[in-house]
């Protein structure tokens, strides 16, 4: 049976469109229907952002086809699980919740505890796209084992 992961960020051009990347890349061979979207609407068609897609092609990541979308109601019975990279897309995600929907929602770096962190810093404002993907390649690592 397919699972449906969504990966949700604020603005969909950093974190989450890595996170479906990366997870892409590294889930080949399994049953699973990837997306990415934010929980605004600031940069809805855009491409990832530069400097996070350059960081991604240096360890092997193609992003370039991805397109920013904003999150929907109807997202929530479109995927089986989705992941924020932070407490403030869980908390926006937990709003647009349907009612009485009981779609699993978690932060990413629920997956790899050994990092010690408990959000996926948002790169577009600390400039460590490194840091970001370490996060993610680590949480990707780590949802893999559970699928």
């Amino acid at each position: 049976m397919t699972t449906r992961v969504l990966f949700v960020c604020l603005g969909n051009i950093c974190r989450s469109p890595s996170a479906e990347g990366v997870f892409a890349a590294l889930s080949k061979g399994l049953d699973v229907q990837i997306d990415s979207a934010g929980t605004s609407d600031w940069h809805v068609g855009d491409p990832p952002y530069g400097p996070m897609q350059a960081a991604a092609r240096a360890r092997g990541y193609d992003l370039s086809p991805l397109r920013a979308r904003q999150v929907s109601a109807r997202d929530f019975d479109d995927f089986d699980l989705i992941i924020g990279m932070d407490g403030d897309n869980l908390s926006n995600m937990e709003r647009l919740r349907p009612a009485g929907n009981q779609t699993p929602l978690c932060v990413f770096t629920d997956y790899a505890p050994e990092t010690g962190a408990d959000h996926v810093p948002d790169p577009y404002y600390t400039r460590d796209f490194d840091q970001t993907l370490d996060l993610v390649e680590a949480a990707s690592r780590g949802l893999i084992t559970t699928l």
